[in-house]
């Protein structure tokens, strides 16, 4: 489960620091270059992440095509989606970070990152998976279960 203090940091704290940063761009280059940075990143971001949200589907099509599971490419597909909405929503840091969850190197360092830190929860315990077949009811993962991103999976996070 997610903490209410993450929850707060994330609809509060980060909106607030935008803002702060959206002022101080404005005082320093000025009000309608602010607001020009602001429509122009969103236009941007829409059209990237359509772009390499469309070259993403078609590697998804792809690797099915050839028989195999596209785990890569449902990792691509949903950094480029989150990029996408990161663009759209107006500050600084949130198009900063859409952007890096564009562009293909900087989209791997981060799935890096994010993957370390759920194999690291898992295997702790503080995250627990579980799959689900068809028909058969959930079975739930726990420290030293091998993950497999062939069959789909629940993940349940104890973080306060």
């Amino acid at each position: 489960m997610i903490s209410i203090g993450r929850l707060a940091l994330l609809f509060v704290l980060v909106p607030v620091v935008e803002l702060m940063l959206l002022i101080r761009m404005g005082q320093w280059v000025g009000f309608w270059p602010t607001v020009a940075f602001v429509v122009l990143t969103g236009w941007a971001g829409a059209t990237l992440a359509r772009r390499e949200g469309i070259r993403v589907l078609a590697r998804f099509q792809q690797e099915l095509a050839t028989g195999r599971v596209p785990g890569q490419a449902i990792l691509d597909g949903a950094s480029v989606l989150m990029g996408g909405a990161f663009l759209l929503a107006p500050g600084v840091l949130t198009d900063l970070t859409g952007l890096a969850l564009l562009f293909p190197p900087t989209r791997r360092i981060i799935q890096r990152w994010v993957r370390k830190r759920l194999e690291k929860g898992i295997m702790s315990g503080s995250i627990r998976v579980m799959t689900m077949a068809s028909g058969a009811p959930p079975r739930r993962r726990g420290p030293g279960d091998e993950l497999d991103p062939s069959k789909g999976i629940v993940i349940e996070s104890d973080d306060d």
